[in-house]
């Protein structure tokens, strides 16, 4: 019952969730009222993404005393509330703060729903990563779903009032569940991985703090492009502060964070209905096709590949590279089937990416690593934005302008392609080999001598002397919790101490038979 119940809130709470990205309200400004400031509405409904990047590392430290299974429901419950408020706000103001408590909320259902699925059976993880990928790929159309021959510019805040409520009852019973059960343990970040995940709260109040000025200010598009690739060398470079075993899913989350969503959205916008695409109603089947694809693919390298694979995460990047090239043959396409070639390369890609690098992490550094790779999505739009701006400056025709966006979809799959594929690089430096590297420098500053065999440390011969034993000991376990960390201790005594130490039935044979004397001629026991 708990594991049919989460399963079934990672796959209604997941997109519900992340669908809360989109900026959706310039669909509807016909519908806005008169005597509101449109530009000043949008740039607020807005708000929603940067207090979702920020929510994301703190409800991850909150895991180490809230239960995920209580987080959920009060997540959830979050999101309900900002349904309500939505129904009644009337000015700037409390649009914002529908969007924003809608943000905060959603931020806490991502982590919350990792957590809990953490440490279940196999398929759960995997199939959270599934669902991560289509929710990326399919936010912008499902934001654009409810718009559809709409009265009321007001469907923006609240989309899925229905889907809120089913998500709000599973949550409850997942939590009744996990009470029924005893209250089982579910992981949380250690004190070194919850210092990362402030860290990385610092560059998401940046990049938020950047978006709503590039909004406010009427920034250039030049600026906004170099703002764009500062905060993401930025991720790139805190990815790097990120444990050993969980770099690679810090970088992989960072690339499809960037990538994906921003490219999936500004696909979706320029097949619609009205600039000669097939429309929603043409997509839905490559947007399926393509998110069944993404939960099988995740499922088969969770379960077939047991141990973590170095070479799969960057096939799967590579896949989403392959997946970019083709938006510039297949994009622009009156036939939607078409766009079942790029949607799957795209989703199947981060999906096998993201399922390879979270094996062999804990809880805090995918948690990391996540808060990155949100991060990274309005990152991503920033550059998107910028690409927009330098295309459809000077447009003077309707032909002009879908010209101007099919062009801008081209030149940032060739950027997003390169990006993507200096990430793979980049990463295949910093995490190079499974050991430590000579030189390199411990958690806690201090210098790591090579690893020796099973990972350990090694002791060289120049460094002990002749007459010495190294006995090694058990792993030692973490400062906050009974996970190794990978550090064995050893005891080093003179050998002769050893001498004196006899079994039980020794110290009786010793003390009832006399010393044996060796034969001169006896070298073996000389």
């Amino acid at each position: 019952m708990l594991e049919t119940s989460l399963g079934l809130l990672v796959v209604v709470a997941l997109p519900l969730a992340i669908v809360t990205i989109p900026n959706t309200l310039s669909v509807v400004a016909k519908l806005l009222p008169g005597d509101i400031d449109q530009v000043g509405l949008m740039r607020t409904h807005g708000l929603a993404l940067p207090a979702m990047m920020l929510t994301v590392p703190f409800a991850a430290v909150a895991l180490r005393r809230v239960p995920a299974a209580q987080l959920l429901v009060g997540a959830l419950a979050l999101v309900a509330l900002s349904d309500v408020a939505g129904g009644y706000a009337a000015s700037e103001l409390m649009v914002g703060a529908a969007r924003v408590l809608r943000g905060i909320g959603s931020g806490a259902v991502v982590v919350a729903t990792l957590a809990a699925v953490w440490d279940r059976a196999t398929a759960l993880r995997a199939l959270w990563v599934g669902m991560f990928s289509l929710s990326l790929l399919a936010a912008q159309a499902l934001a654009l779903w409810p718009l559809d021959d709409v009265s009321s510019w007001k469907v923006t805040l609240q989309p899925y009032p229905l889907v809120t409520g089913v998500a709000l009852m599973l949550a409850a019973t997942h939590l009744i569940a996990w009470m029924a059960l005893g209250r089982p343990a579910e992981p949380g970040p250690d004190i070194r991985e919850r210092g990362r995940l402030l860290l990385s709260a610092m560059p998401a109040a940046a990049i938020a703090a950047a978006a709503i000025s590039t909004a406010t200010e009427g920034w250039r598009a030049i600026p906004v492009m170099l703002l764009a690739g500062l905060a993401i060398a930025g991720l790139l470079v805190l990815a790097a502060f990120g444990a050993a075993p969980g770099r690679t899913q810090a970088y992989s989350m960072v690339a499809v964070g960037v990538v994906l969503l921003p490219s999936a959205a500004q696909v979706t916008m320029v097949e619609m209905g009205g600039l000669g695409g097939p429309g929603l109603r043409g997509l839905w089947v490559p947007y399926t096709v393509a998110g069944v694809l993404a939960v099988a693919a995740s499922v088969a390298v969770r379960l077939l590949v047991p141990a973590p694979g170095r070479w799969l995460a960057p096939l799967g990047l590579l896949t989403m590279v392959v997946g970019l090239c083709s938006l510039r043959l297949v994009v622009p396409s009156a036939d939607g089937l078409v766009l079942m070639l790029p949607f799957t390369l795209l989703a199947v890609g981060a999906a096998v990416a993201l399922t390879s690098a979270l094996q062999g992490t804990s809880m805090g550094a995918a948690a990391f690593g996540l808060s990155l790779g949100v991060a990274g999505v309005l990152a991503g739009f920033l550059l998107g934005t910028g690409v927009q701006m330098a295309m459809l400056d000077g447009v003077a025709s309707a032909q002009e302008l879908v010209d101007g966006f099919v062009g801008a979809l081209h030149l940032w799959a060739l950027i997003g392609g390169f990006l993507v594929v200096a990430v793979i690089v980049l990463a295949s430096v910093m995490t190079r080999g499974p050991g430590r590297r000579a030189g390199a420098v411990d958690d806690d500053g201090s210098d790591v001598p090579p690893s020796g065999p099973s990972g350990t440390r090694a002791a060289s011969s120049d460094t002990l002397p002749s007459d010495v034993l190294l006995v090694r000991g058990a792993p030692d376990p973490g400062p906050d919790d009974d996970e190794p960390t990978g550090v064995v201790p050893c005891v080093v005594a003179p050998v002769s101490a050893f001498d004196s130490i006899k079994s039980p039935g020794e110290e009786e044979a010793a003390s009832a038979m006399p010393a044996k004397a060796h034969s001169p001629e006896d070298t073996t026991s000389a």
